[in-house]
Formats: C-alpha cells, structure tokens, sequence
C-alpha cells in the first residue's frame, strides 16, 4: 500500500505515584507546601491536646483531662473544617479543569473504625463501576469530605461526654477519640496526595485563583447538639 493511516499513539496511562514524586512548578510547590503545612500545623495542635488528655487520665487527673478533650474537640473541629473547605476547594476548582487527575480507592484497611471503613468500601465499589476518572475523582472528593465531616460529629460528641461528664459509658468514649483521631490522619494523608496530584493538572493560569479560594475564610459551620445523658466519672 502507497498510504498507510497512521495510528493515533496509545493514551499513556497516569498513575497516582507518578504525580506523587513529580516535582512541582514553583508557584504551584509553594501553594502545596503552604497548603499542607497549615493542615499539619492543625493536625499537630490538635494531636498535642489530645495526647496531653490521654496523660492525664492515665495520671488519674480526671477535672484536668476532661478540660484538655474539650479543648481538643475544638481544635479537632477547626482541623476538620480546614480539611472539608480544601476538598470543596478542589471540587469547585475542578469543573473548570478538562484534565483532573487519576485516583485511586480508599481502602478500609487502612483506617480503624466502622464509618470511615464503611466509606472507603463503597469508594471502592463507586471506583469500579464508575467509568471515568473525572467521575472518580470528583466522588473520592466527596467521600473524603462526607467522611472527615461524620469523623468530626462523632469525635465532638465523644470528647463532649467526656468533657461534661454525660456520657455512660466514658471509657468507651475515650477508645473512640483515639480510633477517630487515625483515621481523621488517615484521611488527611489521602487529601494530600490528591492536593498535589490536582497542582500538577490544574491550569498555571488558574493557580492564583485556587489559591485565593484556599485563604478565603471558612464560614463557621454548625455541630449538632447531642443529647444529655446521665453523669458519671470519667
């Protein structure tokens, strides 16, 4: 044959590990390093009150500790909202990007309680059946923020029946914060890889405006009041 059609190259596929130890363009390298240093400077408050909470009990300080998991819920809450407000940043940044990155499924092994395992399953089933990877990427978004969100409502409420003495069952409570407290980290390492997965496909002429929806003050969000119960010790 004179002619031949000549084939269209075979669509290279990305992988997560890629974008993960590829470097960063500077402007970009600077969001994402700023971006998660705030997120870890949250994280490490947050870990430091809920740590010093643990000593105390162990020390039989019981006034003491139930003051510190009260100051931890507060600071867990901050946390979490941080973390909701970036992954609706990434959301909202993402529909005006042809190109968002591949993804991959949360796995329930890597987390410890029955909410956040449960969340990462269904990810894991939407993953597969979902057919393209703008379509999982915006669900795992969503997942991860429903997930930090229901994480965040059941810590405030352990550390808050703890804190008032409400609770009837405390030393469940205190089990809990610490399995929460994982996998709130847990979920925070999955928004980081996918933080920098989406710098490296986001548009450099859109930068300056994801990063301008980063600092915009987050709106105070509303916790749902829980129930008074009877009082015992902690």
């Amino acid at each position: 044959m004179l002619f031949r059609r000549k084939r269209k190259p075979a669509s290279v596929r990305r992988f997560v590990s890629d974008d993960w130890i590829a470097a960063l363009p500077r402007e970009k390298a600077q969001l994402f390093e700023a971006t998660v240093r705030r997120w870890e400077s949250a994280y490490a408050m947050m870990s430091v009150s809920l740590d010093e909470a643990f000593s105390l009990r162990a020390r039989g300080e019981l006034v003491c500790a139930r003051q510190q998991v009260s100051m931890t819920g507060e600071l867990h809450d901050r946390l979490a909202s941080t973390l909701i407000d970036a992954s609706d940043a990434m959301a909202d940044r993402g529909r005006h990007v042809s190109d968002v990155p591949t993804v991959e499924p949360l796995k329930p092994n890597f987390f410890r309680g029955d909410t956040a395992q449960s969340a990462a399953s269904w990810n894991g089933i939407l993953h597969h059946v979902l057919l393209s990877d703008r379509s999982r990427f915006f669900h795992k978004l969503r997942i991860l923020s429903d997930t930090v969100d229901r994480l965040n409502h059941e810590f405030i409420d352990a550390s808050a029946g703890i804190s008032d003495g409400s609770s009837v069952q405390p030393g469940v409570c205190w089990k809990s914060l610490d399995s929460l407290h994982y996998d709130v980290s847990t979920c925070l390492r999955e928004l980081e890889v996918v933080m920098k997965c989406f710098l490296r496909a986001l548009p450099a002429d859109q930068v300056s405006v994801f990063s301008r929806r980063l600092e915009t003050p987050i709106a105070p969000r509303k916790t749902r009041s829980r129930p008074r119960l009877t009082r015992v010790s902690a």
